[in-house]
């Protein structure tokens, strides 16, 4: 039995979730007294996969097939599945990333494997049953999750869990999947459309609602973000009336996300945002109507003006920084 532990690659390369992913199946094997198993598609270089034996990869499988070049669902699964049974891995862990969230359900199909997707904790075994704590509803409530199939497949939560050294001198492997799929779609072209940090990955969101007044207003909110290092988000009626693009809606209908730090700036806190951002560990409102809803959930409030409030704000985070 072994622990297998999907890695996204962005252009050779791996994001923070990586290693937060690693870590946490590290855990894991540690308590089943296993080996962790790496399994990652794409073309990152020795030195960058050796980067995973820093949170405790035992060992890492490298898939650099032609027809896994582009990400696509159904091939992505069907490696790992192959990666999975050639390693008798019983626990497969993903992030429960854009592609985690595709991937998870397909990859339980070809498994038959129980599922919890979004989880926020380690496992706990509780009189040999296995059970994992996850997000419910939106965010709302946690629900522990018994899974009582034989291989069990997990999907982490961006942000939930922190990243651990637990060093080893992994071997590397490359992994040629057969893939006897038949592919129904191929990808011809991947046009990049930005090189911002994805939302439910960002550690620091920034996001405006209409008491910025108008699309006009917004570069002050992006200099707040930039001297914080911070992601850009907004609420549904911002992006409803195409003042910022759909991609940065957060909430219930957009974009689920569990920042460390969670800024909403002249937003009201209406329920179906606070589903989408309940989860952030910190939550810092700035709105001028001290009865939002917004400041029943902030951990630390300031009523105002945020066409006033930002820019003296980003001075002073400037000042601090410099």
């Amino acid at each position: 039995m072994a622990v297998l532990v999907y890695i996204e690659q962005v252009e050779g390369q791996f994001k923070k979730s990586a290693f937060e992913t690693v870590s946490y199946a590290k855990e894991i094997a540690k308590v089943l007294n296993t080996q962790t198993i790496a399994f990652t598609i794409g073309n990152a270089s020795d030195d960058v996969l050796k980067t995973l034996g820093i949170y405790g990869a035992d060992k890492i499988l490298t898939a650099k097939n032609e027809e896994l070049k582009s990400f696509s669902n159904a091939a992505y699964a069907s490696a790992i599945a192959e990666a999975a049974n050639q390693e008798n891995a019983d626990i497969i862990i993903l992030s429960n990333s854009f592609s985690g969230k595709g991937l998870t359900p397909t990859l339980s199909v070809k498994l038959n494997a129980g599922v919890v997707a979004g989880a926020v904790e380690l496992p706990r075994m509780e009189g040999g049953k296995f059970i994992v704590k996850k997000f419910a509803f939106s965010g709302k409530v946690f629900a522990s999750v018994e899974v009582s199939t034989a291989k069990k497949i997990i999907s982490l939560n961006p942000n939930s869990y922190s990243i651990i050294e637990s060093a080893t001198s992994p071997t590397i492997e490359v992994f040629n999947p057969q893939l006897n799929i038949e592919l129904k779609t191929r990808v011809k072209e991947v046009i990049r459309s930005t090189d911002k940090v994805p939302l439910p990955e960002a550690e620091i969101v920034v996001s405006g609602g209409r008491g910025l007044k108008g699309p006009e207003n917004w570069n002050i909110l992006e200099d707040l973000a930039e001297a914080l290092g911070a992601a850009t988000a907004c609420s549904k009626p911002v992006s409803d009336a195409g003042w910022r693009p759909h991609e940065e809606h957060v909430g219930q209908t957009g974009i689920v996300i569990s920042p460390n730090l969670y800024l909403a700036v002249g937003i009201s806190g209406a329920i179906q945002h606070l589903a989408g951002v309940s989860s952030s560990k910190t939550i810092v409102a700035i709105n001028k109507d001290p009865e939002a809803p917004i400041f029943k959930v902030a951990n630390y409030g300031i009523v105002g003006d945020a066409l006033e409030i930002l820019p003296k704000l980003t001075q002073a985070i400037k000042a601090f920084k410099g």
